[in-house]
């Protein structure tokens, strides 16, 4: 690609050259959140009148509602009304793609949970009151409740989904060696600090404006209209900025954000939704779980010759985005893998429980880790170190060694994992410190250490094209200042300041000149989720395509005014170069318009080269791969099945990195998030289909205690091959991979107990007492074998 001669150097021959890409700015809401000072949408100051909702939830996994008295929680102290189905004057159902997800029941209650009503009150308080005086009587119905029931009652929420490439099952027949195996892997709880909420109020003409901690403020819109029976131009949904989302709130914020609107329609007053932790835990979906079959065929050295899969996802009582997840599961089950003959099927079983839905990864962690399970029982199988067989089945390099085409049919064309993987081998010492933990183990009983290097591979787009666009808003102000406008939504990212970036560096104007605006769906249109990764990708584009377009014009003037070409015309560091001729960018501005130039700009971006075939599940799904590693170690104690992380070596591959500091910052958030999933996020649901894991007393995410006083996390040096903003690559979703390593590291250390010839029967997440389960199951086994250590 030419670079546009209006921009400033951006090289990595060129250090010297002025740029604000690239940098490690902090966070354009840091000294906000430190202060207290970052609006979120509760701490809006409240419209006069103001009422506060509470939803009242079903207590039942399945049954139909015979009757539902309401007469107490109507004569409830400060209430002001009560709504059921039956005052929607839209349509009831809030599904982001599937109509199969009412707003409130009606009729019939599919999980402990589930919105009946809504309680609209005085105050917060006396709402959640009185939800709780209904008298509520149910005729049970069968509930289904776990992924494994629904599978063998053939109850599914979309069609099973199938990928076959060759002949998996005859190359299983001529495989030397053959291993089968099954696998869990449980769910997890977005837990955004912020929790779910939305604030509507009613506006001039059937109006409805709702600000609304949400990823999809388009869906929110367009839902809210449905829900109300109004066109989308009657509703505007903003968000400043999220306390967290973590995919917990790209479709699961529309019951919070109809429901307030519905109320507020219903009442011609503000109505705010909010929900207390326990409440919101109940209602809300969570990270899809997972339960594996699979059989793998490999030969004398480790390499993988055949792989079958066959992955059960647990997704709740309706489709919400459980298709799309089982879709990116099964697109990444490769991992950085090449699989010559594979058979992959992926159901989505319906069960009576929460709709589950996206979370970082959105079903790429679930695809990967089974086939690092294969790899993990391989090496143990060829008593082979497991980095080894990774090593072996890696993509090639280049399609010379014809290993590098996924699947799906996706061209594997940017793999650097031989490279990274090489650099961090040496930089983590990992052979060395190998030796020292057999060394270790050798000598100690109770104490066993384990380690792991686990790779990432992971495809950045939407699956879905058409949702691969993004629209931004730039405007120039008089004084030279400059306001943004995308479609994305910030929640702790950094995306405004990455785009905040790249409007800047388009304008040659500093950081500070530049500020970001809330998403306002009635300041760009039919944006789609922040998601997928896509965040900086997609909206960074569109802005700098707005601000590309203001830069043009304000070169042209200034070739005009100084008589010089409009090529010669440079913007760097708050001044612009015309030839000999140099300006403040504010006074250019200023003088511009006066001669009426056009100060604002649309801009949008739609990612080229996408394509996917849902029937056949082939294509070229993803934009670019990003690739990671991590080296975890970890230390056992075996007779209480407590450990903890000792050193962490990361690596991970953000090509052209906007914000080396962000970027980094994201790597390490999403290492300790996805180690929580892995290890102390265990959800638990009674046999009555309630989830008692639904409050910070029973549901354990990672604290600082459990990060690793030894926490090394670097950036591969390595440019976008593709056409990216900038060639950096994305960093939200892949780093929730790289724990993958702390998972390994612990079976490793487990495994030590029998001599590293026992595959420890250890699921995921692998809490205390699943450790010591394991534990004592690789001794009885080694017993059993004469083969303890």
């Amino acid at each position: 690609m030419n670079r546009d001669p209006l921009l400033p150097p951006v090289s990595d021959s060129a250090p010297e050259a002025w740029r604000e890409v690239g940098k490690a700015h902090p966070h354009e809401s840091a000294v906000l959140h430190v202060l207290g000072q970052a609006h979120y949408t509760d701490d809006l100051p409240e419209l006069h009148g103001t009422l506060q909702a509470a939803l009242g939830l079903s207590t039942m996994a399945h049954a139909r509602i015979v009757a539902m008295d309401l007469a107490l929680v109507r004569a409830a102290p400060g209430v002001v009304a009560v709504l059921t189905a039956a005052d929607i004057p839209g349509i009831n159902d809030c599904g982001p793609i599937l109509h199969d997800d009412p707003i409130l029941a009606d009729g019939l209650v599919q999980y402990v949970g589930q919105p009946m009503f809504v309680v609209v009150a005085q105050s917060h308080d006396q709402a959640r009151r009185a939800a709780r005086l209904a008298q509520v009587d149910y005729a049970p119905l069968p509930a289904i409740l776990t992924a494994k029931v629904a599978h063998a009652a053939a109850s599914y929420v979309v069609p099973p989904m199938r990928l076959n490439r060759g002949d998996a099952k005859a190359a299983l027949a001529r495989a030397p060696h053959v291993l089968h195996g099954t696998l869990h892997v449980g769910g997890q709880e977005q837990f955004y600090l912020e929790g779910q909420v939305a604030y509507a109020m009613p506006a001039e003409d059937r109006g409805m404006r709702v600000v609304c901690s949400t990823q999809h403020p388009s869906e929110m819109q367009h839902l809210v209209a449905q829900a109300l029976g109004l066109q989308s131009h009657h509703v505007v949904v903003e968000c400043r900025r999220m306390g967290g989302g973590f995919g917990g709130k790209e479709s699961q914020s529309a019951v919070w954000a109809t429901v307030a609107a519905i109320a507020a329609s219903k009442l011609r007053r503000p109505v705010k939704l909010r929900a207390d932790r326990d409440d919101d835990m109940l209602v809300t979906g969570k990270r899809h779980c997972f339960d594996y079959a699979y059989s793998a065929g490999y030969d004398d050295d480790g390499r993988i010759l055949a792989v079958q899969v066959e992955m059960v996802l647990r997704a709740g009582y309706s489709a919400d985005l459980s298709g799309p997840v089982a879709t990116r599961a099964v697109c990444h089950v490769d991992n950085a893998y090449f699989l010559s003959d594979v058979e992959i099927a992926a159901f989505c079983g319906k069960t009576n429980t929460q709709s589950n839905t996206a979370f970082r990864g959105f079903g790429g962690p679930q695809g990967a880790i089974v086939c690092e399970t294969v790899i993990d029982e391989i090496a143990r199988n060829l008593q082979r170190d497991a980095l080894d067989i990774r090593l072996i089945n890696f993509y090639g390099r280049d399609a010379a060694e014809g290993r590098n085409v996924t699947p799906y049919g996706q061209t594997v064309e940017d793999n650097v994992l031989h490279e990274l993987s090489a650099q961090l081998v040496d930089d983590s010492e990992y052979r060395r410190r190998r030796g020292a933990i057999n060394a270790f183990n050798a000598i100690s009983p109770i104490l066993k250490k384990g380690l792991a290097l686990t790779p990432v591979k992971f495809g950045i787009a939407f699956n879905v094209n058409h949702l691969n666009q993004a629209g931004a808003l730039v405007h120039v102000y008089v004084d030279g200042s400059v306001l943004v406008t995308h479609g994305g939504t910030e929640m702790g990212q950094g995306l405004h300041t990455k785009v905040m970036q790249v409007v800047a560096h388009e304008l040659g104007v500093p950081l500070s000149q530049v500020r970001a605006s809330a998403t306002d769906t009635s300041k760009v249109a039919n944006t789609s989720a922040t998601a997928a990764s896509t965040g900086a990708d997609l909206n960074g584009k569109a802005a700098q395509d707005a601000a590309r377009q203001i830069r043009e014009r304000l070169a042209a003037f200034a070739a005009q005014t100084f008589g010089v070409d409009a090529a010669e015309v440079r913007f760097a560091a708050g001044q612009v170069r015309a030839g000999e001729h140099a300006i403040a960018f504010k006074a250019l501005v200023a003088k511009a318009y006066l001669a009426r130039v056009q100060l604002w700009s649309d801009g949008f971006y739609a990612t080229p080269g996408l394509s996917w075939d849902a029937a056949s599940m082939s294509g070229h799904p993803f934009s670019y791969y990003a690739y990671g590693a991590a080296v975890s170690e970890v230390v056992v104690d075996t007779l209480t099945g407590e450990w903890k992380l000792l050193r962490a070596d990361v690596l991970q591959d953000a090509g052209n990195s906007l914000n080396p500091a962000i970027d980094i910052g994201q790597v390490e958030g999403g290492f300790i998030q996805g180690m929580g999933w892995l290890t102390t996020e265990e959800l638990v649901w009674n046999d009555a289909g309630k989830l008692t894991t639904h409050a910070p007393s029973t549901y354990k995410i990672p604290t600082v205690s459990d990060c690793p006083q030894d926490f090394r996390v670097k950036l591969f040096d390595n440019r976008n091959r593709t056409d990216s903003i900038h060639r950096s690559k994305a960093v939200g979703e892949p780093p929730l991979l790289l724990p993958f390593s702390v998972f390994f590291a612990i079976r490793d250390a487990i495994a030590s107990v029998g001599g590293h010839r026992i595959h420890p029967p250890l699921n995921a997440p692998a809490t205390g007492e699943a450790i010591l389960d394991a534990v004592e199951a690789v001794r009885a086994a080694a017993r059993h074998d004469g083969q303890a250590s």
